[in-house]
Formats: C-alpha cells, sequence, structure tokens
C-alpha cells in the first residue's frame, strides 16, 4: 500500500517541482540499488540518513498488508541542522503502480513558509539548493574524469 504522498509524486519528467518538494525518476534501476544511490548522492553532499523507515514492510507486519516498495529516509545535513533544527529534510523512494522508481525530496522552503520563521530564512535556502544538488546527481550522470 503506498500513501498518498507517493501517488502525488508521478511524474513523466526527469523532475518536477512541487508546492511543498521536488521529484525525480531514477531509470532502469532496481529499488535496493535506487535507494543505494540516493543515500550515496546525500553522502556526497554532506548529509547522512538518520531513519530509513520501510514502509511496504511495516504495512505487511502491522495491517498485512502487500505494498509497493516505499521507504522514508530521514536525512541530516549537520552544519544545517545546526543552524535550524526546526527544518526537516525527508525524502521518499518509492516504487509507483506503473513500475517507475520516483525520488521525492521535502522542500526546506515549503516548510518555513508553514512556520512563518524569518530568521531560518537563509539556511532553508541554502538547505533547498543542497538538496536539489542531490536529486540533480540522482538524474544526471557524472562524468568521471581522469587524471
Amino acid at each position: 500500500m503506498l500513501s498518498p504522498l507517493g501517488e502525488l509524486h508521478r511524474t513523466s519528467e526527469p523532475a518536477q517541482s512541487l508546492c511543498y518538494g521536488f521529484s525525480c525518476e531514477l531509470k532502469e534501476q532496481d529499488f535496493a540499488t535506487a535507494v543505494t544511490l540516493v543515500s550515496e548522492a546525500l553522502k556526497a553532499d554532506g548529509f547522512g540518513v538518520l531513519t530509513d523507515v520501510h514502509v511496504q514492510a511495516m504495512m505487511m507486519t502491522k495491517l498485512g498488508v502487500e505494498g509497493r516498495p516505499y521507504r522514508i529516509l530521514g536525512a541530516c545535513n549537520p552544519s544545517m541542522v545546526h543552524q535550524a533544527p526546526q527544518l526537516p529534510c525527508n525524502l521518499v523512494v518509492c516504487a509507483e503502480a506503473d513500475g517507475r522508481l520516483v525520488v521525492g525530496f521535502m522542500d526546506p522552503m515549503a516548510v518555513l513558509q508553514m512556520m512563518g520563521n524569518a530568521k531560518v530564512a537563509q539556511v532553508a535556502q541554502e538547505l533547498r539548493g543542497r538538496v536539489q544538488r542531490v536529486m540533480a546527481a540522482l538524474v544526471v550522470p557524472t562524468a568521471k574524469v581522469r587524471g
């Protein structure tokens, strides 16, 4: 069973801006590899994954419901958290009904607007840029430089 959040991340475009976040599609990946790629892209930009909720397994255990692969990753960039601990950086990796793998990122600026705290606006803007870099790293192959 996929939550409504996953359903809202449907996109046929490589990336899409939503009112509360961004999403991208990972092509030619299996689900486990996609989660690993997302974790590695986060790490490359200074994030760590603090929580990893296996929604598919939880739904099976708690409700006996077979669902599509769906993970919620709670990411943290220590310098950003130190400056604005109230800004979450969560993302989802989910398999859509048609088999596409989608990664949805929460937009820190959208969270800031809900909180109404102008003091963390600069941090939220920087965090947004970092999140967008992570997303770009997932959809654009990186060229290896020979030295």
